[in-house]
């Protein structure tokens, strides 16, 4: 009969311990999960959702002094404590993880600091959550997840995520097997586009309000966690908004700066329209300037004057309204209905366009 590696008189893991590689499992293209644990049996004690830092040993060439640190959500759960893992994707300018991916073998020690961070269900019990996540920011909710699993009690959570092609969807067998044995676990899966030669049933796009309707009708109910890249976050947390969602009950982490206390998290500037704040909308072509508030849109200003703005679905996903901005700054959260290059010459979709000050449009 095997030994078990469990040494039961041992003390948690620290890092004045080398961490030893111990196995090494490809996920998806350019991401594999790198699972360690401690040579001297000691067990993980964190929080899921946390991070760990790695000392890497890159080539010299690359790195002066040869050593990068790179911190990495922890994918596995403390509910499974004989080791930690994590799982990374490497980018066009990786260097420490394109290192692990080239290099990093079973057997190999490297030294590790941690665990830390503040992301995590357990500091925000609730009867509900919604787990948002794109890419490999899947890894904390994976931890969470898994955990939930473990407990034998798996709460009620509806978890969204964002990947290019469903190949591109990390853990997904995994949790596929977690919903189909547990009623409470509710996966919604979109992509960009779908696999060549691959039926694809899930959502098709980029995650907007509809969609998130759709996946979780219950979501101002619900304790969101959202973890992916910044420009991802940034358009959730507008979503959020702009639908009335209490954002005392969000919480994010970030790829490129992983908070380790409530102390070093950073204040979202995020754009809260203001009903009393005044505003005013000039409508070139026709000569007509009219006062609002900054909660009015410029499809409802133009309404009120008698002028009209072709529009349709008014929730930013046909297009139908897209008018040419001449000056001034609006704030629009909108569905799809228009392009970033479109908005980069200056279009607005007037349904889901609200004026910051004074603001000029060609109607």
């Amino acid at each position: 009969m095997a030994k078990s590696r469990l040494n039961w008189s041992a003390e948690p893991w620290s890092d004045d311990e080398l961490l030893e590689c111990a196995m090494v499992v490809p996920e998806t293209a350019d991401t594999a999960t790198f699972t360690f644990r401690a040579p001297s049996g000691a067990w993980f004690d964190y929080q899921p959702g946390q991070f760990v830092t790695l000392d890497l040993p890159v080539d010299p060439r690359n790195v002066p002094g040869g050593n990068v640190q790179r911190t990495y959500t922890i994918s596995s759960s403390p509910s499974r404590p004989l080791s930690i893992s994590v799982t990374v994707k490497a980018q066009a300018d990786s260097i420490g993880t394109r290192w692990m991916l080239d290099h990093l073998k079973p057997g190999m020690r490297i030294k590790a600091y941690g665990p830390n961070g503040i992301f995590s269900f357990h500091r925000h019990p609730a009867k509900k959550y919604l787990f948002i996540s794109a890419g490999s920011g899947i890894t904390p909710m994976m931890a969470m997840t898994t955990w939930a699993w473990d407990s034998g009690e798996m709460p009620d959570i509806t978890f969204v995520h964002a990947a290019k092609r469903p190949s591109e969807i990390i853990f997904r067998e995994r949790l596929e097997q977690f919903a189909n044995r547990v009623p409470g676990l509710q996966l919604r899966f979109t992509v960009d586009q779908p696999d060549p030669f691959r039926t694809w049933h899930g959502y098709q796009g980029r995650l907007n309000q509809i969609m998130l309707g759709l996946m979780a009708p219950d979501y101002l109910e619900r304790e969101v966690f959202c973890c992916g890249p910044e420009s991802f976050m940034n358009a959730v947390r507008e979503m959020l908004i702009s639908i009335g969602y209490d954002m005392d009950h969000y919480h994010q982490e970030s790829f490129g700066m992983a908070v380790a206390s409530e102390a070093e998290a950073p204040v979202l500037a995020d754009v809260i329209l203001d009903q009393e704040a005044r505003a005013e909308i000039t409508f070139t072509a026709s000569g007509v300037t009219k006062a609002c508030a900054e909660t009015d849109t410029v499809l409802a200003v133009a309404k009120a004057a008698g002028l009209n703005i072709p529009s349709g679905c008014t929730f930013g996903l046909c297009g139908t309204c897209k008018v040419k901005k001449v000056s001034g700054e609006v704030h629009m959260v909108h569905n799809g209905g228009i392009s970033d290059e479109d908005i980069e010459a200056g279009y607005i979709l007037a349904c889901c366009s609200n004026p910051m000050g004074k603001v000029a449009v060609e109607v």
